[in-house]
């Protein structure tokens, strides 16, 4: 007889289906069982309202919880970014496995980079973290830009540049490489120039705590080095009490020796939305070798920007 599909909730759209495709890929290779998607409709892939004014903060992972608690899924892919960063007891984050480009790119008419484009530029973003720091960026180096919010899937947003509403749109690499349309990106932002999202360009496979066979299953797709970093940066949003829609970017990376990995960076950054002020700090120390560690590295550099002044800076909520 053969064992039953495992099934994975996923959210609808077009990037949630892509990623969870793969990784119920990976997930049947490791098993050799059948690995089934459940498309499940959450609130924020329903609602119109921009994501900072219906709380940012898990409008995508409540109702894949809610399918993983009443047992109709037996495990959830998420974008990491898109989690809150408290995480439920009954829950466990299996697996993060290895991270895609964290950074976020520009999709521009005529094939313009950000420095070409011109005074008085429309760009196109749904985040408050972009907006500060592309704003930010453009005063010190002299553009004049106007950031527009906007939401929608990638089509949509790409869709506003084709037809001519917007000069550029602002998107994460790792969602257009999952669904294959990397071509169409006109500038690879540096992470000196904007910071991505806490979590950036990972997933998060998440089971319920008690199915300890699933648990250590699923946990053979983690990547440590990812798992470090991404800890870091989600303790370092926590510790400013920032959900994922507050104008906060961190990144941590690795710095290698050689071969050898020696350290980790965390870079994080709070503004204000006009770009009018930026708080920004790094760190660097041993790479964290617990959960706790890595949670101590987040709240060190975040207690450094408090002091800093960077709680003025998120009571920015309105777009």
């Amino acid at each position: 007889m053969t064992e039953r599909a495992l099934r994975l909730g996923t959210r609808r759209s077009k990037l949630a289906m892509a990623q969870s495709g793969q990784v119920a890929e990976e997930v049947r290779q490791l098993t050799g069982r059948p690995v089934e998607l459940v498309e499940i409709t959450t609130y924020g892939d329903t609602s119109r309202e921009h994501l900072a004014q219906i709380g940012g903060t898990g409008v995508f992972a409540t109702a894949l919880r809610d399918a993983l608690r009443e047992g109709e899924v037996d495990f959830a892919v998420h974008s990491l970014k898109d989690l809150p960063t408290a995480q439920p007891e009954e829950f466990t984050l299996a697996a993060l496995p290895v991270r895609e480009d964290p950074r976020d790119v520009l999709i521009a008419r005529d094939g313009l980079t950000f420095a070409q484009l011109p005074d008085g530029a429309r760009v196109g973003t749904g985040s408050p973290r972009r907006m500060a720091q592309l704003n930010a960026y453009a005063r010190a180096h002299g553009l004049t830009i106007e950031t527009v919010p906007i939401r929608g899937n990638v089509d949509s947003r790409i869709g506003y540049v084709h037809d001519g509403r917007l000069d550029a749109v602002v998107l994460a690499a790792a969602g257009l490489s999952r669904v294959g349309r990397l071509d169409e990106v006109t500038d690879f932002l540096s992470v000196d120039m904007v910071l991505p999202a806490p979590g950036q360009g990972a997933l998060a496979i998440e089971c319920a705590a008690s199915n300890a066979a699933l648990v250590a299953t699923l946990a053979e797709l983690d990547d440590p080095y990812t798992r470090a970093a991404v800890t870091a940066e989600r303790s370092l949003l926590a510790a400013l009490e920032a959900g994922c829609s507050a104008p906060v970017g961190a990144l941590a990376d690795l710095l290698a020796d050689g071969q050898v990995v020696k350290e980790m960076r965390l870079r994080g950054v709070v503004g204000a939305t006009d770009g009018s002020s930026l708080v920004q700090l790094t760190t660097t120390g041993p790479v964290p070798e617990t959960e706790d560690q890595a949670t101590a590295f987040g709240r060190e550099l975040a207690a450094e920007m408090l002091a800093k002044g960077a709680a003025g800076l998120m009571g920015e909520r309105a777009l």
